[in-house]
């Protein structure tokens, strides 16, 4: 149940002042932790139709288990699906909720996570070069974002790899807040509950994630952005699997008899709306996002994702494709096209929305540290968007990684830093 805002918020300056002087010693750590955690490859698949998905998860799980238990946190559970879960017990007798932290395990199957080299640059402006044997350069020309963070130490990768900052970094910052609040007693808290969950990137992270055994009213997923960024509205999202049975007949006598899938797969991609892609759209827009095709004469797959963070506009670009399908059919014959259509999850607003003190709490600890708050409508999901819906209201905050997914990502070490503190201080806040 959701409690009102002003049950929780007291403004202090103790903490901030404490911590400016106090935790940068600790949360150097921070950066050692991330840059250990890269290392292993856990990039997920949605091929093997088990959980984990693939076996490195496990491998990070267990050896995360271990820091755990070296930094004495208490209750620590590794099930067979291999969700971590663990507590830090309160230091106080105020009656404070039970909060969670979350974030994820794997890295995203759109590029290899095998063998990741991280460098740490100490970026004075212009081109990173990553990888100069294949060209391969980082530059402010293509990400102008590049530009805000000279003077400061980013981690990027060697080019051939993503990094991992999605979401290494968020367990990484996770990890380092647990370590400082149980070296220092005297930052008052109430009992906290982290969480790591397999096949995220998958959209399968929540699917064993157990709620009661969890224990929070609510918590957070540490999966976001740059620094600031919060959100609680995500995408709504469907995946859509078409398999177009076509007729091969010998291309000299053909006419009026061969379907060749192939082309009836170019044709129906032809028929969704040419604009409504993610190279196209933005901000709220929804899109089509053809993710992968193969085909022969005889038989073609198409796979999309279809994402909208309106509900209204989602079911639309649902009927959309079954229209399209259905349109198909008609020109080739009933049977030459089979659509699967699966709901992934959905928008999380309207459960956050009325428990909207979580993302004022998250707003107040960034103040107050000097971070401006980016309350933004996530262009994808997280773990959080189905937890919400099964009675874990689970708003984001940023890790302060760009670029995910792909070769160019980096992550600015101080930012890691700063989400680190970010995490003390909302808990000191709710505990005040």
């Amino acid at each position: 149940m959701c409690r009102n805002a002003h049950d929780f918020f007291v403004v202090s300056d103790t903490l901030i002042t404490f911590m400016a002087c106090n935790i940068n010693d600790k949360l150097m750590t921070v950066t050692d932790r991330f840059l250990k955690y890269v290392t292993f490859d856990t990039e997920s698949s949605e091929t093997t139709g088990v959980t984990p998905s693939t076996p490195g998860q496990r491998v990070f799980a267990e050896a995360l288990v271990k820091e755990l238990e070296e930094i004495g946190l208490e209750d620590i559970t590794l099930d067979d699906k291999s969700y971590l879960m663990a507590t830090l017990p309160a230091n106080t007798a105020k009656v404070v909720p039970t909060i969670g932290f979350i974030a994820h395990l794997d890295t995203s199957p759109d590029m290899s996570g095998k063998d990741v080299e991280p460098r740490i640059v100490n970026y004075k402006g212009g081109d990173i070069v990553l990888c100069a044997e294949e060209n391969v350069v980082l530059s402010p020309l293509m990400f102008p974002e590049l530009n805000d963070y000279k003077e400061q130490d980013i981690i990027v990768t060697n080019g051939k790899t993503l990094l991992g900052a999605d979401d290494k970094g968020g367990v990484a910052a996770i990890i380092a807040s647990m370590k400082y609040l149980k070296d220092h007693p005297e930052i008052e808290h109430g009992k906290i509950r982290i969480g790591f969950t397999p096949d995220e990137e998958i959209g399968a992270g929540a699917d064993y994630f157990d709620v009661e055994k969890f224990g929070c009213e609510w918590a957070y997923t540490i999966d976001g952005g740059q620094i600031g960024e919060l959100e609680y509205e995500n995408f709504n999202a469907a995946s859509a699997k078409i398999v177009i049975r076509g007729k091969s007949i010998h291309p000299g006598s053909a006419k009026g008899q061969m379907v060749n899938a192939a082309l009836v797969a170019m044709e129906l991609h032809g028929l969704l709306p040419a604009l409504e892609t993610p190279y196209y759209t933005d901000g709220y827009e929804g899109f089509y996002h053809l993710t992968g095709m193969q085909g022969e004469t005889e038989q073609a797959e198409l796979h999309y994702i279809i994402r909208d963070h309106d509900r209204a506009k989602f079911e639309d670009r649902k009927a959309v494709m079954q229209k399209v399908c259905a349109e198909i059919d008609r020109r080739y014959g009933a049977g030459t096209v089979e659509l699967t259509l699966r709901d992934s999850y959905y928008n999380m607003k309207e459960k956050i929305e009325p428990c909207m003190f979580l993302i004022e709490n998250a707003k107040r600890a960034m103040e107050q540290l000097g971070i401006e708050p980016k309350v933004v409508p996530i262009r994808g999901g997280t773990d959080g968007a189905r937890l919400s819906f099964e009675g874990l209201p689970c708003p984001n905050l940023c890790t302060g990684g760009e670029n995910f997914h792909g070769r160019f990502e980096y992550i600015p070490a101080e930012d890691m830093e700063r989400i680190t503190q970010l995490l003390a201080v909302m808990l000191w806040n709710l505990a005040e």
